[in-house]
């Protein structure tokens, strides 16, 4: 019995290795984006992977017909706005608190996303940095889809007034 069950063990553990290796750097470049961190050091967006990754791999075995991608990109958004919210201190937190701005605004060290709130930052990255549709970041967010289309549509709208003269798209 224990013979079994640190066989299942080391293939669970390999199966995850297998997994992290491959979505790692991606799923870092999305914390990344989240935290509006400079691409030269990212701690909080490590710290977040990190825990992202070690919910997946403790619920590797329920996962069943799960994508673990979706699963540990689901938890790392998730995660992010939770402690966007919990966290409102200047230079770690952007976003709006008591109608002024606080954090790093764009331009900063933290690039063109950090001059963005949270939720409209969570937004844009997962519609066009993932992919998901408006339903589905609306799923995963817990918010009504006009909400989500609105908040990325506030996004756009702010990085299109931010970007330099010469840059902006059609």
């Amino acid at each position: 019995m224990r013979e079994r069950r640190a066989a299942t063990d080391r293939r669970r553990a390999r199966e995850f290795e297998v997994f992290a290796a491959g979505a790692a750097g991606r799923l870092l470049h999305t914390a990344a984006l989240l935290t509006a961190e400079p691409p030269t050091a990212t701690p909080r967006a490590q710290r977040l992977l990190e825990a992202a990754l070690a919910r997946t791999y403790a619920e590797w075995d329920q996962l069943r017909d799960e994508d673990p991608y979706d699963r540990t990109r689901r938890e790392l958004a998730l995660r992010f706005a939770q402690e966007a919210w919990r966290v409102r201190r200047p230079g770690r937190w952007t976003g709006r608190w008591g109608g002024r701005w606080v954090g790093r605004r764009a331009g900063g060290e933290g690039g063109v996303l950090a001059g963005l709130g949270t939720q409209e930052r969570l937004v844009l990255v997962l519609q066009l940095y993932e992919g998901l549709t408006e339903e589905q970041t609306a799923s995963l967010l817990g918010l009504p889809e006009d909400r989500a289309r609105a908040l990325c549509a506030r996004a756009m709208s702010a990085l299109r007034r931010t970007a330099p003269r010469g840059e902006a798209g059609p």
